[in-house]
């Protein structure tokens, strides 16, 4: 009797699990798929200035793989980039003037604003600083970029195009990040999976949703739209500063676009576990926006829609149970479906799709240490930072 009651309480949680599968298939602005790349544009007739702004913090490491891209970039206008040494201790402000040297393509200037006041994450900071400068020169366009970004010669060009044509204020790329490591394989597409999941990449371009992120590595936006919508100041504390980006852009009346790119590529390594645990859990409990009752339903979602159809398929070959079976097979085969066009699109075999489940209890237990950090007072912590609550700013470690 027993057995047949865990049985049943089985069959209707992966029944409530395939429920959820089949809204996400055709409810969730087809976030599975990934042919969402910059829309149709064409040349404009005068090129718009551009001024490149690249906080970094510690960054030497990468630095010599992804600055000479934006130095050498193909632009027809006016560009002009400027890094920010956000208060590193590796040499990253000298490293960038000697690359610069080196390889010459667009002016370069390297500047330093000093640690963040209260209220103000660091790398805002730095963004606000470098925005500062680039105001001298009245560009049209700020693009915003990460120091771990490499860019192909023509991207400058293409996002300004795409602007231009589409009429929007902020394009922004989902840059393609490493997949070198078994780790990165297993962990990587399926972040880029879950955040399109939460932000489908259709709605945000869409006027009347409400649904708006952008990704931090690549943003391109106007300089009039970042002033209507008092970007930096007014998302000065945010840990999860791109969405904020977004949302403050789109609150304020602007057009935004997210995709995916080509040419757009992370050049971090993230080799091991260690190192994707601290990229996730970071900034997961910010994402909930620190609330444990949004936590408890995270989890229980987590456990229910990845877990529970592996769970009903074993248990129906265990026991026999067609219900089972069925109903977790049917489950396991949309969540299959729908992971594989990004494990294409970041050219992984299909078969790492059965490992979905996997990988979702990682970023569970992610989220849930995320979580912890808060409560303990150590927050958010990056490059030497920590971020312990939401109300307050980073502080030094």
């Amino acid at each position: 009797m027993g057995q047949t009651a865990r049985v049943s309480a089985i069959v209707w949680s992966a029944s409530g699990s395939l429920v959820a599968w089949l809204w996400l298939l055709l409810c969730q602005g087809f976030y599975w798929r990934t042919d969402v790349r910059l829309p149709p544009r064409q040349d404009p007739d005068d090129w718009p200035s551009v001024c490149v702004v690249v906080p970094a913090r510690d960054e030497a490491a990468v630095l010599p793989h992804s600055l000479p891209s934006l130095l050498a970039q193909d632009y027809p206008g006016l560009a002009e980039v400027f890094l920010i040494d956000d208060g590193s201790t590796d040499g990253t402000g000298e490293l960038a003037r000697e690359l610069a040297d080196l390889h010459g393509g667009l002016p370069l200037t390297v500047a330093s604003p000093g640690p963040p006041p209260a209220g103000w994450t660091g790398k805002l900071w730095a963004v606000r600083h470098g925005i500062a400068l680039a105001r001298a020169r009245e560009p049209e366009y700020l693009l915003l970029t990460d120091a771990d970004i490499a860019h192909a010669p023509d991207s400058l060009r293409e996002l300004v195009a795409a602007s231009r044509t589409g009429g929007f204020d902020l394009v922004s790329q989902m840059a393609r990040l490493r997949v070198d490591s078994v780790w990165e394989r297993l962990v990587v597409p399926a972040f880029v999976y879950f955040f399109a999941q939460l932000y489908p990449f259709r709605r945000i371009a869409m006027w009347r949703t409400r649904t708006a992120a952008a990704a931090g590595g690549c943003v391109l936006l106007r300089t009039e739209a970042a002033e209507r919508a008092g970007i930096p100041d007014a998302i000065r504390q945010a840990v999860i500063d791109d969405v904020a980006l977004a949302r403050a852009v789109k609150d304020s009346g602007g057009h935004i676009w997210l995709g995916l790119a080509d040419g757009v590529d992370s050049v971090r390594p993230c080799p091991r576990l260690h190192d994707l645990w601290q990229m996730v859990a970071r900034s997961a409990y910010a994402q909930l926006r620190y609330s444990p009752l949004l936590l408890v339903g995270t989890v229980l979602g987590l456990a229910l829609v990845y877990l529970m159809p592996s769970v009903a398929l074993v248990t129906g070959i265990a026991s026999g149970n067609l219900a089972a079976l069925v109903t977790g097979g049917l489950a396991k085969l949309v969540m299959t479906a729908t992971y594989i066009p990004m494990l294409r699109y970041y050219r992984q075999p299909p078969w790492l799709a059965l490992l979905l489940p996997v990988t979702a209890f990682l970023y569970l237990l992610m989220t849930v240490d995320s979580a912890v950090r808060h409560h303990r007072g150590r927050g958010a912590a990056w490059k030497g930072r920590t971020y312990a609550r939401p109300d307050a700013a980073l502080e030094e470690s």
